[in-house]
């Protein structure tokens, strides 16, 4: 066997523990801030004529004394601040303003002023968790009747499942970070991106897998983790030559794209390099663990050699 990949398969699972582990230890000790899309607030974007931004800590005193405290500001390269903060009437918004073109001494021009409640807040985050999770379900569905030809077609659908999870578990490690230190905010972005991401990785997905089939009545006789190895080698090309065409336009987007979608494609970028990886190296030998029944060896591996 001139390549065999899938003999290094707890390596593979052991890189993915190696990235996922402090993705969750991060989210779980700061946590994903939400955008006002999923959590009730105001968001204000304001630009400054005279491209002289002033400090954040300045705009947040305006805000206190307008009653509104724990606000938010970010700054962006395009001469504008974004203040994030507890829900705003009209009449608050134009008196922070005012006030901020009286301390300053400079003219604003407000490019975006948004509130959502509560109520709306909440049910947006219902409707992304229902998304997702009806996103799962329909995949599993749709590759359990896909290959109901073939004996324990389920395994393959879960095994797509799990290697879809690998990648959102990635994606939000790799943006927990990217909050913590940038300010990056989970927003309706994001989980566009999200969703996106879980499609490439299915997608890729299918393609060792259907190899996966065809091998499997071709090569009859040979061990399952033979036809396995030897299905990914021969969809490794076609992988390597879709994923590396998507993260070019991506990168170069990132690159010269703009501040507002940079979010967006650096999400994009991390989501589609693991769906590749994910697909190739944790869907297929998932599949090879399941069929030897590996798991009954891991914990009397001494006994077995003696």
């Amino acid at each position: 066997m001139k390549f065999n990949l899938i003999g290094k398969r707890y390596l593979y699972f052991l890189i993915s523990l190696l990235i996922i582990i402090p993705g969750l230890i991060g989210f779980g000790m700061w946590g994903l801030p939400l955008s006002i899309d999923f959590n009730s607030g105001s968001l204000l974007e304001i630009k400054f004529q005279s491209g002289n931004l002033p400090q954040p800590a300045d705009v947040i005193a305006i805000y206190d004394q307008a009653g509104l405290k724990d606000s938010r500001v970010q700054t962006t390269a395009d001469n504008t601040i974004v203040v994030r903060s507890r829900d705003m009437t009209n009449d608050t918004k134009n008196q922070i303003i005012s006030a901020m073109e009286k301390q300053f001494n400079d003219k604003t021009t407000i490019l975006r002023f948004d509130t959502v409640g509560p109520a709306i807040g909440k049910e947006v985050t219902t409707n992304a968790a229902i998304a997702v999770g009806l996103a799962a379900l329909g995949i599993l569905l749709y590759i359990w009747f896909a290959f109901r030809n073939i004996p324990n077609a389920y395994r393959y659908g879960i095994a797509a499942i799990i290697a879809m999870m690998h990648d959102v578990l990635v994606v939000i490690g790799v943006q927990t970070y990217l909050s913590h230190f940038f300010g990056w905010e989970f927003d309706t972005l994001f989980l566009t991106a999200l969703l996106t991401v879980i499609g490439f990785s299915v997608h890729d997905t299918i393609v060792v897998f259907d190899r996966v089939r065809e091998n499997s009545s071709v090569y009859r006789r040979l061990p399952f983790e033979q036809i396995v190895n030897h299905s990914i080698v021969q969809t490794l090309d076609r992988s390597i030559n879709t994923t590396l065409t998507v993260l070019l336009t991506l990168f170069t987007l990132a690159l010269f794209g703009g501040v507002t979608i940079r979010h967006f494609v650096i999400i994009l970028l991390v989501g589609i390099f693991s769906g590749a990886y994910s697909s190739i190296f944790n869907a297929a030998p998932i599949l090879v663990v399941w069929e030897n029944r590996e798991w009954t060896t891991w914990f009397n591996r001494n006994k077995t050699a003696a």
